[in-house]
Formats: C-alpha cells, sequence, structure tokens
C-alpha cells in the first residue's frame, strides 16, 4: 500500500487525474470503477477539464459504479448512476451504455449482485477503482462488520446510515430506501488498481485504521493492505493521526520519475 500524502483534495485530484490519463493514453478501453459522493468530485471535476482543454478521451473506456440505491426511480437525483451522469459522464466523452451500475440490470436485487459480477469479469476486471473511506472506515456501502470476502449483493442500509442519509432527501427519513446493492470488499480487491482517498480530519481515525491498523471487518477500508497495488491519497488532515507519515513522505519523493503511482 502506498500512501500519498498531499496539501489539499485539488492536489490529490491532480495526482489521480495523472493516473487516469496514463491509464487511458496506455489503454484506451480501459475499465474504470467509479465511486460517487463528495470525495471523488475533485477528481472527476479535473478529467473533465482534462477532456475540455487538452483531449482527454473516454470514447472506449467502460465504468461501473461502486454501488446504488434499491427503489428510487431512474433519473431520480439522489441514484448514483445519475450522479455520476451528472457529475462526470455529461462532461466527458463515454460512449451511450458504457457505464452501468449494478441498479441498472433487468433482475431482481436478490440477483442483480451475480449479475453485476458477471459482467464486470465479461469487461475484464476494473483496471482503476476509485474509493472514498467513511468515517467509519467503510468501503461502498460495505460498512463495518461487512465480510471480508464479500461480493456484489444487496444489503439492509442500517439505521445511522440512513438517518445520515436523510439530508439528501429534505431531511425526510422515510424517503431513504432501505436496501441498496453494493460491491464487496473482494470485488474491490479484485481491481487492478485501487486508489483511495480521504480528506478533512473527521476521516483522520478511519484512515489511520485502515492504513496502519490491524486487518479487521471493523474498519472494512483496512482490506487494502491485501491488495497489490492500493494508493491511499490523503490531505493534511486526514493524515494527521498517522505514525509515519514521514516515511510516507520519503518513499513517495523517492520514486523513480515518471513511476506516477
Amino acid at each position: 500500500m502506498e500512501v500519498v500524502v498531499v496539501p489539499t483534495p485539488e492536489d490529490a485530484a491532480t495526482l489521480v487525474a495523472d493516473a487516469y490519463a496514463a491509464l487511458l493514453r496506455r489503454t484506451p478501453a480501459a475499465v474504470l470503477g467509479l465511486a460517487t459522493g463528495s470525495t471523488p468530485l475533485p477528481v472527476y471535476r479535473e478529467l473533465a477539464r482534462r477532456h475540455r482543454d487538452e483531449g482527454l478521451s473516454f470514447a472506449r473506456a467502460r465504468g461501473f459504479l461502486l454501488d446504488e440505491y434499491v427503489g428510487l426511480p431512474t433519473g431520480h437525483p439522489e441514484r448514483y448512476r445519475e450522479f455520476i451522469r451528472t457529475e462526470l459522464e455529461q462532461h466527458v466523452d463515454f460512449a451511450p451504455g458504457a457505464i452501468v451500475g449494478p441498479g441498472d440490470l433487468d433482475v431482481a436485487p436478490l440477483e442483480a449482485g451475480p449479475a453485476y459480477e458477471q459482467l464486470i469479469r465479461e469487461a475484464g476486471g476494473i483496471d482503476l477503482q476509485i474509493l472514498g473511506i467513511g468515517t467509519d472506515g467503510h468501503l461502498a456501502f460495505n460498512m463495518p462488520m461487512s465480510s471480508l470476502s464479500s461480493r456484489t449483493r444487496l444489503k439492509t442500509l442500517t439505521p445511522r446510515t440512513r438517518h445520515d442519509n436523510a439530508r439528501f432527501f429534505d431531511g425526510d427519513l422515510d424517503r431513504v430506501p432501505t436496501h441498496c446493492l453494493t460491491q464487496g470488499l473482494a470485488t474491490i480487491l479484485d481491481s487492478r488498481h485501487a486508489v483511495m482517498l480521504g480528506f478533512g480530519r473527521g476521516k483522520a481515525q478511519a484512515v489511520r485504521e485502515a492504513v496502519e491498523g490491524p486487518l479487521s471487518s471493523r474498519w472494512p477500508a483496512s482490506v487494502l493492505q491485501l491488495h497489490p497495488h492500493a494508493t491511499v491519497v490523503v490531505d493534511e488532515d486526514a493524515a494527521s493521526q498517522l505514525a509515519f507519515t514521514d516515511y510516507y513522505r520519503t518513499t513517495y519523493a523517492g520514486k523513480p520519475v515518471g513511476q506516477g503511482l
């Protein structure tokens, strides 16, 4: 696991966008794992800028979402598929139908997980998976005590998660879905390169446990310790509880020129 400490989320966006650009130049038909929420937004905005100003193309790439609510109609503003459409897809040149989420499949929710896993396998697997980390260490909707060997599946949202997400539904808890579909932790481990972002002091404990703590389902993001190519990019606040920051800075500064993340 490589840990990169940067001053701001915007600095992280530049680094991660560099990784996307290098991948797309090397493999134009790359398969991208797409996270939602505020954490990856600076990256998506930088990718949109590079498409607009520098010609970075996604025309042959494919995208797979990390997760999705169950029960929200197509086009609902809080669907994660809609988030990706408005924050990334409509600003670049993905081909029609190139992005799919686990809630887009014409199957029952209990069947969606295995069907989604099959789609990812048929695409050749995910080349670059972007991730955010929750304050409790969750990845996607893999909350604390999720199985470290889990695959894409239907999950029941916890009362805490629904309460936290009610702000996106005008504060009305009754409008928050009770179930979701999420890639599993083992699915995430199958990606060729996983990039986890963490910003702000509120993420500091979760980042510390994920990076320097023991492997534990209590902190699901710690599963990335098993990933053969995991990169953690955090700002100064999110890195504030790490014990080995000097080591991370030294090793990153000493990387061969042009190696990238």
